[in-house]
């Protein structure tokens, strides 16, 4: 049975219904957070122990309403206002590049985390999470085949990308940052790996570790989604940081191979700057197992054994 580490604790979280919010917020459930998911569509799981109230993010007067809504109707019986939530976990966005014009993800994306930073700084939370991307190293979206200036992708990378969903969430960075300072809060961005699902594992593992050229844009690493739970828990229970960057992916490369033999193989004009861990990923969680104390659950060779050679 999973401690309560956050019991008695309430947690607005954005975004809740989309991939990694449905298999992101049970966990954040079962550790004993009282959630509240905003979101335009209804959360996955009818049978969650979890209200979604619709919202509007690029409207600063729902978010500052949404913030202090109840989260549901037994919230009635305790008689009185709900205060502000003790964190914000915002995950809302557009996912992806090519579901609305470019334009339209920038602004969608920029304003949202603006109006969810400001509403939550003004109304005293002190602990904020925000969905930064591992897009922001500038291979997912790249035009044509692009190499990382060097590896590991750590969070004091140089980040470049060439595409309007990266430059927003560097935007967002930017935003948390300035908030973080001006308002004395802990803020910290997630810079989230691939996001895999359970299901996902069966599907498109053996396509991910057998065809690892497929896997360059994502720098052969992943989060599974219901790690990205506890990352997130982990981040609700570390204090006094202020504004930090996080790469939120799983500790293992996707490849047969370990890490740097592969990495020298795959990439041979790319430095390696340290000496990697044998499977590490190359889009390091170093620093979150570190400095948040994650320790991931679900290694993707629990779940997919790639054939014998």
């Amino acid at each position: 049975m999973a401690t309560q580490t956050g019991a008695g604790k309430r947690i607005v979280f954005t975004g809740g219904s989309g991939k990694a919010g449905r298999h992101a917020i049970p966990e954040l459930l079962k550790l004993g957070y009282k959630v509240l998911n905003l979101d335009l569509a209804p959360f996955p799981d009818p049978h969650a122990d979890l209200h979604t109230l619709k919202a509007d993010l690029t409207d600063g007067g729902q978010v500052f309403s949404a913030l202090t809504s109840h989260y549901g109707h037994d919230g009635y019986t305790q008689g009185y206002p709900e205060p502000p939530p003790d964190a914000v976990i915002h995950f809302a966005a557009i996912p992806v590049n090519l579901v609305v014009p470019d334009n339209e993800c920038f602004r969608i994306n920029v304003l949202s985390t603006y109006n969810v930073i400001e509403a939550a700084c003004k109304l005293g939370v002190k602990k904020i999470i925000i969905a930064s991307s591992e897009t922001t190293y500038g291979l997912c979206f790249s035009e044509g085949d692009s190499d990382p200036i060097s590896l590991p992708l750590e969070e004091d990378y140089d980040v470049g990308p060439a595409d309007s969903y990266a430059l927003s969430k560097i935007c967002n960075e930017r935003t948390a940052r300035t908030f973080a300072r001006r308002y004395g809060a802990d803020i910290y961005a997630f810079r989230i790996g691939n996001v895999i699902e359970p299901h996902e594992y069966a599907r498109d593992f053996p396509k991910h570790v057998g065809q690892p050229e497929t896997r360059k844009r994502n720098a052969w690493s992943y989060v599974d989604a219901r790690d990205l739970g506890r990352m997130c828990a982990c981040a609700v229970e570390k204090s006094g940081l202020g504004f930090q960057v996080f790469n939120a992916t799983n500790d293992s490369i996707t490849t047969t191979v370990p890490t740097e033999k592969f990495l020298k193989e795959a990439l041979p004009n790319v430095p390696i700057s340290r000496k990697m861990g044998e499977w590490e990923a190359p889009l390091s969680n170093r620093k979150i197992r570190e400095v948040l104390g994650f320790k991931e659950e679900h290694d993707w060779k629990q779940y997919y054994q790639p054939p014998q050679k």
